[in-house]
């Protein structure tokens, strides 16, 4: 059990970290740039909300298992199990930076450039500053997705210890203690994670 819950936390904030980073940058990119097809990228960002994670699932089983059309082989790995999180979690960043970008006045970038600042300089100075909060938001919820997600797992995690699969299996094994256990721990998690995105809200409405 704590085997599971280690890899489960661990996994889970990985793919929170690369979740905001390209999130962010995919953000970046629908709200700044155009592009043939933009419209469609923006309704595959909503795909894992609309999709059954079982779905999910069989997808990536068919993109990265045995008979991969692209020859990767990334089934029962621990790689498999960071894709299929990363799959299901990537939208909750892009959906709470895109709004944030909307709103930032551009006009502010501008100045800032006319006075010489580079690029860099005024992403770090005025854009990054002004996304923070919903990065962190998105990256929150990512994380607390991902801790609890079984169904795009179920399937293509194999023998990698994930807190949900133990707890299903521990049911099926006619366990409820230790499922009941570990699922606590879970939502308590989850719980101190909503929490902090709750505090973090309150201090940017301020």
């Amino acid at each position: 059990m704590l085997t599971s819950l280690g890899v489960t936390l661990l996994f889970s904030l990985i793919v929170a970290a690369i979740g905001a980073v390209m999130g962010t940058i995919v953000a970046w990119v629908l709200v700044r740039d155009n592009f043939p097809g933009k419209r469609l990228v923006n309704a595959v960002i909503d795909l894992p909300f609309a999709l059954p994670t079982i779905v999910a699932g069989l997808t990536l089983i068919a993109l990265y298992g045995p008979r991969s059309p692209f020859g990767i082989h990334l089934a029962f790995t621990r790689g498999a199990v960071a894709v299929a999180l990363l799959f299901v979690t990537l939208p909750f960043v892009v959906r709470s930076v895109q709004p944030v970008l909307l709103e930032i006045d551009k006009e502010v970038e501008e100045a800032a450039m006319s006075l010489g600042a580079s690029n860099m300089t005024t992403l770090r100075k005025i854009v990054l500053p002004a996304l923070r909060p919903a990065i962190v938001a998105g990256a929150a919820l990512a994380f607390a997705r991902a801790i609890g997600e079984f169904g795009a797992l179920v399937l293509i995690a194999g023998k990698v210890q994930i807190a949900s699969i133990i707890i299903f299996a521990d049911v099926e094994n006619d366990s409820p203690q230790a499922a009941a256990a570990l699922s606590v721990v879970l939502l308590v998690v989850s719980l101190l994670v909503l929490l902090v995105i709750r505090r973090l809200g309150g201090r940017s409405a301020h």
